[in-house]
């Protein structure tokens, strides 16, 4: 009994040991690419800017990262989905925005390293109007730190729906507004993924598909399970764009193993039903059609999460000093991320001279 009992303590310590061997290596090769990214992302030209840190924002300390090669460019504020989708993984994949923009990532009220300075204590603050008031500040902030009159703003799907409260509420501050994956009408494209997905799972033979959407039915939806179980099926049946997006938060130099959990918990945890029911609940031509600076829609022609076609519905309405309606063919609601290059380009040739300082 006390062979086997030896034998036992060995075996056990040798898969322990194992298991050590492995996390040190797998620790390692991260810190190597970390390393690797690290340098990859580095600004050293003269008048480049590289800046990360907290703001006093709406009364809490939020995560402001700054970025570029020329302080004299226009400055790129960006404004990230979820709610609760930091975007500060995807700064190696930006890299060449860097070089016509100053590319500011704004980790948002319950998203990422804001999450981590507060906690769950703001969800109950977490909302459409005052999320954009953080963003205007957030905006005033960039303003006067980088000695600019106005900037350009980029929404994208839930940040898209701060943006267009932003651009209405203080003009003054923007060059322009960019929206991709446009929120619009949101009750109606809702009703219309659901019944594309539907019918995509039939065609398919997909019994649990099916089986899992006719258990939730259809829109609106009454609970967080119910929203995350049509999302993660219609995921299954988007454009291969949106299907095979770029990864590399485990790599990414800016964030620790810390800051990769509060980015995950900002998806799980921080946002609760009531913001995601009032992003899906969101019409935005209640708020009027008339805007006083430029409006852009880069929209993906396959987007299934921001139907195009009610997209398209709201752009025609909008009276602007001047409007542009962009279609990505072969993108989904994801084209920023799925194709960063034609996005660029689009920035650079109609946006950035509206920006561009004499």
């Amino acid at each position: 009994m006390s062979k086997l009992w030896k034998v036992a303590k060995i075996t056990m310590l040798s898969i322990v040991g194992l298991i050590v061997v492995v996390i040190s290596a797998a620790v390692g090769y991260r810190a190597y690419l970390q390393h690797a990214n690290a340098k990859a992302i580095a600004i050293h030209t003269p008048n480049g800017i590289d800046e990360a840190q907290y703001v006093r924002i709406g009364g809490i300390d939020q995560w402001i990262q700054i970025r570029g090669q020329d302080r004299n460019n226009p400055v790129l504020l960006c404004l990230h989905g979820g709610p609760g989708g930091s975007w500060l993984a995807l700064t190696t994949l930006l890299l060449p925005w860097e070089k016509e923009f100053t590319v500011v990532q704004w980790d948002q009220r319950g998203t990422g390293k804001t999450l981590e300075t507060t906690g769950r204590s703001i969800a109950d603050t977490m909302s459409a109007d005052r999320m954009a008031q953080d963003g205007i500040e957030v905006a005033e902030f960039l303003r006067n730190h980088l000695h600019k009159d106005k900037i350009v703003l980029l929404g994208f799907s839930w940040g898209s729906l701060l943006g267009i409260h932003m651009a209405k509420q203080r003009p003054d501050l923007f060059y322009a507004y960019v929206g991709t994956g446009q929120i619009t009408n949101m009750p109606k494209s809702l009703q219309m993924s659901y019944a594309y997905v539907l019918a995509k799972a039939r065609a398919a033979n997909d019994a649990e598909a099916v089986k899992k959407l006719e258990s939730i039915g259809p829109p609106p939806f009454d609970s967080m399970d119910k929203i995350g179980v049509f999302f993660q099926t219609l995921g299954k049946y988007e454009c291969e764009s949106d299907r095979n997006l770029p990864g590399g938060a485990l790599f990414a130099p800016n964030l620790s193993l810390w800051d990769i959990y509060n980015w995950i918990r900002g998806f799980a945890q921080a946002p609760t039903f009531h913001v995601y029911n009032e992003m899906l609940s969101a019409d935005l031509s209640s708020l009027g059609p008339d805007f006083q600076i430029p409006i852009f829609f880069f929209q993906g022609k396959m987007d299934e999460r921001a139907q195009v076609s009610l997209a398209k519905e709201y752009f025609d309405s909008i009276n602007a000093p001047h409007k542009e309606f962009v279609l990505l063919e072969g993108a989904g609601h994801f084209a920023v991320w799925s194709m960063p290059s034609r996005f660029l380009r689009e920035l650079i040739a109609r946006v950035r001279p509206l920006a561009v300082q004499p």
